[in-house]
């Protein structure tokens, strides 16, 4: 009975994934949008061209998303705090009092921001949390990443180490050609 139960479960994981709908890809340009940070500050995806970004969309009560969240400091925001490179994670569904509660709870001071409508979520997709897009210096999608586990959050960071790195041996490159 048990592994009928289970297997029923695996099932309706994998139809529920099937009939997610996204509404961009690899290769597509970042929809345009702005979001409210914690802070009240505002940031507008276009002004972060020529660095590389990672988006996360995230919520306070989604387990994986807060397992996540306890490598993001130290293995993220600062491995990368010396490069053109920034973490925007945007809270999807939830306004600022679960925000502040969730910052108090946990001790987090890092940027995040609030998309309480989901209108910013619903330019990529229409479900499942943690949702990561990794965009080049061009505001190109370059990895998109569903869910959390270990393997995939390292993954996650050598695939911004490639890019930090590539960016810096083509200007390297550059600055010898201009010579």
């Amino acid at each position: 009975m048990k592994k009928a139960v289970l297997i029923f479960f695996v099932l309706l994981s994998a139809m529920t994934t099937l009939a997610q709908k996204e509404y961009v890809k690899i290769g597509d340009k970042v929809p345009d949008f702005t979001v409210k940070m914690f802070d009240g500050t505002t940031i507008n995806i276009k002004n972060l061209q020529g660095k590389v970004v990672l988006l996360d969309f995230w919520a306070t009560w989604c387990p994986p998303c807060r397992q996540e969240f306890t490598r993001v400091e130290k293995e993220i925001i600062e491995r990368f705090k010396n490069d053109d490179f920034v973490f925007l994670p945007i809270s999807r569904g939830e306004n600022y009092e679960a925000l502040k509660k969730f910052r108090e709870t946990t001790g987090y001071t890092f940027s995040m921001g609030m998309d309480p409508d989901k209108k910013i979520f619903s330019k990529f997709a229409d479900q499942s949390i943690p949702r990561c897009y990794l965009l080049d210096k061009s505001g190109k999608i370059i990895k998109i990443d569903i869910g959390y586990t270990e393997e995939q959050f390292n993954q996650l960071i050598e695939e911004i180490e490639k890019v930090l790195e590539k960016n810096q041996l083509f200007l390297i490159y550059a600055s010898e050609f201009i010579r």
